[in-house]
């Protein structure tokens, strides 16, 4: 049976577990949906199982189906692994490198300073993962992390970057045409755009907006990212509570009660004990910290 297990055959058959369907997996593989069904046909016949079930739209994996996913999936991401360590063995700083953060932090602050990067090093490949979900890193769903929290895997190398807190800001328009507020009860005056209060996120940007809730203040934009709530205070919607780091970028966002913000809210860098050697970890690392210590001096703290 290991004889019949070649490695073609079983990358044909990961490809088409990924896709659900032998068209799209051809199509991954330079393959022809006749030969890649014949792939599937001789492992099926190898194992003495059956591995999809066929239907209509596609193809569902079976109970045997599922685990030799499984097998083949581990395979796979220890190959890239590999390929990886050999890879950063060479003295050029290439291929890809699988970035996760958050959402607005990606958006909103990392990838507008990411063309820097790519004039450092034009062969880095960077994807970037962007999502509240805490991705694991052990288990290779990205390279990565840069989150605003602690991260809680004991096997994690991580870095503690800068601390950031969340303020109030309006668009210059919006505050000549409505005023500054000066008060805190001044805010019922106004229309407030909030990031959804029970959206996955820290708990301190949570507080900072409950506080907001509480007075009254009427809240008449909630949206589940901050890039949705700076798109509403750039277009002059209302007040929005947004990252501080947006200042340094968007000089027409108005701070408004300067002395109102969030605790502090951690961002750390993290990534698998595996690619502490890694070239491409170490140089993206680097120019994060380039660009935070600058961010730094933007912003006035040296």
């Amino acid at each position: 049976m290991g004889r019949n297990l070649d490695w073609d055959r079983l990358r044909v058959f990961h490809a088409v577990a990924e896709a659900g369907s032998l068209t799209h997996a051809g199509e991954t593989l330079n393959l022809s949906q006749s030969a890649v069904s014949r792939q599937i046909r001789h492992l099926e016949e190898a194992l003495g199982v059956t591995l999809f079930h066929r239907h209509a739209r596609g193809l569902i994996l079976t109970e045997q189906g599922e685990l030799l996913h499984e097998a083949t999936r581990a395979m796979m991401q220890k190959l890239e692994s590999t390929a990886a360590r050999i890879r950063d063995a060479e003295d050029a700083i290439l291929g890809r490198l699988r970035v996760t953060t958050t959402t607005g932090f990606g958006t909103l602050w990392l990838a507008p300073r990411l063309g820097r990067l790519f004039d450092l090093y034009p062969d880095l490949d960077i994807q970037l993962l962007l999502e509240e979900r805490v991705l694991d890193l052990a288990m290779r769903e990205a390279d990565v992390a840069i989150r605003m929290k602690e991260p809680s895997q004991s096997d994690l190398i991580r870095r503690r970057l800068m601390d950031i807190r969340i303020r109030l800001y309006a668009s210059t328009d919006y505050v000549a045409r409505n005023g500054m507020p000066e008060t805190l009860a001044d805010l019922r005056d106004h229309r407030l755009l909030l990031f959804t209060i029970d959206s996955p996120q820290v708990g301190a940007g949570r507080s900072f907006m409950q506080r907001f809730l509480d007075l009254g203040a009427s809240v008449r934009l909630s949206v589940n990212s901050y890039f949705g709530v700076l798109q509403g205070v750039r277009n002059g919607l209302g007040i929005g509570a947004l990252p501080e780091y947006l200042a340094v970028d968007l000089p027409e966002l108005v701070q408004v009660l300067p002395d109102e913000a969030s605790d502090p809210i951690p961002v750390y860098f993290a990534y698998p004990q595996e690619l502490r050697h890694s070239r491409r970890v170490a140089a993206f690392r680097d120019f994060v910290l380039a660009e935070i210590s600058g961010y730094r001096k933007a912003l006035g703290g040296g």
